[in-house]
């Protein structure tokens, strides 16, 4: 099964694919869609939302596994956050796969076995999950959304065979 991991932000918004199974991972990719402070909001909102249906197109996950985020301190931070989430969850929706939601706590117990495992932690765990050497570079970023995926795969929950394989046709809607 393979899986997409998305770690939303409106700056830089994580991806990474990884398949297999519990247990047995294989990296496919990872990278980030960075905006640029000149962009409007809605400039930005769109530029990652046609970069993630790239990355969907190309590499052709069966799950989007998405973080939670809990912001409590700068409501507008939250609110961006929420419209990338957003952006990643229509383009979930439009290629028809069904999303997964975790907190970051949950992650990191998944994948560190510490809730609060730090980013250099975390980062180093995904490294050595997917046996991935320090040639290849890795984004904090990019690193958390490898291990959304990871933490999705390693829940087992799986799809029913006809979703896995299955993608029904794009329908056209008209307002």
């Amino acid at each position: 099964m393979r899986v997409l991991g998305v770690d939303p932000g409106s700056a830089v918004t994580g991806f990474g694919v990884v398949e297999g199974r519990p247990g047995a991972f294989r990296y496919v990719t990872a990278g980030c869609i960075r905006t640029t402070p000149v962009e409007t909001a809605p400039e930005r909102l769109q530029r990652i939302h046609s970069g993630l249906l790239r990355v969907i197109d190309e590499h052709l996950p069966v799950i989007v596994s998405l973080e939670r985020h809990f912001v409590a301190r700068n409501p507008q931070s939250a609110f961006r956050i929420g419209e990338v989430r957003a952006m990643a969850m229509l383009a979930a929706a439009q290629r028809s796969l069904p999303v997964r939601e975790y907190p970051p706590n949950q992650v990191k117990l998944a994948i560190a076995a510490f809730g609060h495992a730090d980013k250099t932690q975390m980062k180093n765990v995904v490294r050595r999950t997917l046996g991935l050497g320090p040639e290849l570079e890795l984004a904090d970023d990019a690193a958390d959304a490898l291990a959304l995926a990871i933490c999705d795969l390693s829940r087992a929950r799986p799809l029913r065979l006809r979703d896995a394989v299955e993608r029904p046709a794009r329908r056209e809607t008209h307002p």
